[in-house]
């Protein structure tokens, strides 16, 4: 078990820091937004691409911070019907719903992996490349599997009872 706990460890290590790259583009994306707004308003003269760039700093953000979100337990969850149900019951709920997530999830690693490497495609205005960010879908979903797998073994354990 000391095994899995290093694993966990290194796991959740990369997912943190996966996490900082996406906040640590929170600050360019808005001062790029502010400055845009300030060009617009006050000299009637837009910064050319800034939709562009702030949208692929936002699927930065957003794509990487999913796996840590699972990892803080901060999904959103429905509990007020396996709250009321015994311990054992509601734990088997919780694994159900893990599985089908590690399945649905491990889908999406797949497919965006498979949509980035054929993505051929640059932006309209700054000509830049997509395949980078379809590649972050499938980064995004990888941690965020290993994450729920992370998540069934520590639920099998408590089923069991250790």
């Amino acid at each position: 078990m000391e095994t899995y706990e290093n694993i966990k460890a290194f796991i959740q290590k990369v997912t943190r820091g996966l996490t900082y790259v996406g906040m640590f583009l929170l600050i360019p994306m808005m001062l790029l937004t502010a400055a845009e707004v300030v060009g617009r308003g006050a000299w009637s003269r837009p910064i050319p691409g800034t939709l562009e760039l702030s949208s692929y700093m936002l699927s930065v953000f957003i794509l990487l911070g999913l796996a840590y979100t699972q990892q803080v337990k901060g999904h959103v969850r429905v509990t007020m019907f396996t709250d009321r149900l015994p311990e054992k019951v509601s734990l088997s709920f919780y694994l159900l719903t893990t599985l089908l997530s590690i399945f649905i999830i491990a889908m999406l690693c797949w497919q965006g992996y498979v949509v980035a490497m054929e993505e051929q495609s640059v932006s309209d205005m700054l000509r830049v490349p997509q395949y980078p960010f379809r590649m972050l879908v499938a980064v995004g979903a990888l941690f965020l599997c290993l994450e729920l797998v992370c998540d069934l073994v520590d639920t099998v354990r408590k089923l069991a009872g250790n």
